[in-house]
């Protein structure tokens, strides 16, 4: 009978490891999402607020495509959640993603997303859709 028990407790702290593993590899950027409060940042991949309901969908919004071009002249700005949002909405972007100089990064493209470059010192060095 123990020689049963035995692999189900090694099947169990395998599959706790992994579940350990899996989060820490989590993502660490920042995001900022429409509809929160001015200075609400949200990290890791957009989520819904803790006393939201659980759903398994998001609700639908417009498209919200992503134009760089005019929040170029934010180069050199700190990366505050009020510049944030600011440059979320001149770019018509509906997520913004702040990242590091030589933060890798996820390489899928999202139209709707800009991407935020900063130093270490916080100040944005470039500005990027996807």
């Amino acid at each position: 009978m123990k020689s049963l028990k035995a692999p189900r407790f090694q099947l169990c702290c395998s599959a706790a490891a992994l579940v350990l593993l899996v989060a820490g590899c989590a993502s660490n950027d920042t995001v900022v999402q429409p509809g929160t409060p001015s200075g609400s940042l949200i990290t890791g991949s957009p989520a819904a607020p803790a006393n939201a309901p659980t759903t398994s969908s998001v609700p639908p919004h417009q498209l919200q495509v992503c134009n760089a071009k005019p929040v170029q002249l934010y180069i050199g700005h700190n990366t505050v959640p009020s510049t944030l949002e600011m440059i979320r909405k001149k770019s018509g972007a509906y997520i913004v993603r702040v990242l590091g100089e030589n933060q890798p990064t996820t390489m899928e493209f999202d139209q709707e997303r800009l991407n935020v470059i900063a130093n270490e010192a916080g100040k944005i060095t470039a500005l990027r859709c996807g």
